[in-house]
């Protein structure tokens, strides 16, 4: 049986194009979080404590001297453990370990060296996750967002172009990707820093990505 309306409806609807755009921005850091660790141990659980307390205000007093403010300090965790020794097949208690650790945000990113070593010098025996930033990255990041939303369109215009195809340049879908990290953490060993250790900050890379779908 034939149906005019149903084929005249089918030949009219549109066919859908779903293109993936993706922006890279890259930017050079102007801020650097920094976490410093004091690590103490003793058989005496009092003991140990009463050093890593010492130690920890003496590596956060150097901090203030060099004229980072206290808002930029923060402690991150504490933790107590037991250590043990393992002897002939025994396990033989060796006694207390006790971590702090603290975080540093720095706004002077030639100061990270220097920090670090005054840090280490006044008792800090781990330094980990050094990780740049910029201060505003959200601005920077809708950046990005803007060129992966003009990649999508180029590549479209590509895709029609070749094929030979009329489509509207206006997206009937946009989804925003998640963002993965735009620059990976740097981790050391404080017997690693050696005194006015450079840091290479680099850039970072700031990524955004959206699927767009356009009629065609």
């Amino acid at each position: 049986m034939y149906y005019p309306y149903v084929q005249q409806f089918t030949s009219q609807q549109r066919r859908v194009m779903t293109v993936t755009g993706i922006g890279n921005l890259s930017v050079a850091p102007d801020t650097v979080q920094i976490q410093l660790e004091v690590r103490t141990e003793n058989k005496q659980l009092s003991q140990a404590q009463q050093e890593n307390t010492a130690a920890m205000n003496q590596v956060i007093a150097s901090l203030l001297q060099l004229g980072i403010s206290r808002e930029n300090i923060q402690t991150v965790s504490y933790n107590v453990s037991p250590q043990y020794d393992y002897v002939e097949g025994k396990q033989l208690f060796r006694g207390y370990e006790v971590t702090n650790a603290i975080t540093v945000r720095i706004t002077n990113i030639g100061q990270v060296g220097n920090v670090i070593d005054v840090a280490v010098q006044n008792g800090a025996n781990n330094v980990s996750n050094i990780r740049f930033t910029v201060g505003d990255e959200q601005l920077y990041y809708q950046q990005a967002l803007s060129l992966a939303l003009k990649n999508a369109l180029a590549k479209a215009q590509t895709m029609a172009d070749t094929m030979q195809l009329q489509f509207d340049t206006t997206p009937i879908k946009i989804v925003e990707e998640h963002r993965a990290e735009s620059v990976a953490p740097r981790m050391y060993a404080a017997k690693e820093m050696s005194v006015s250790m450079p840091i290479e900050q680099g850039e970072i890379v700031i990524n955004a990505t959206v699927e767009v779908q356009f009629q065609y």
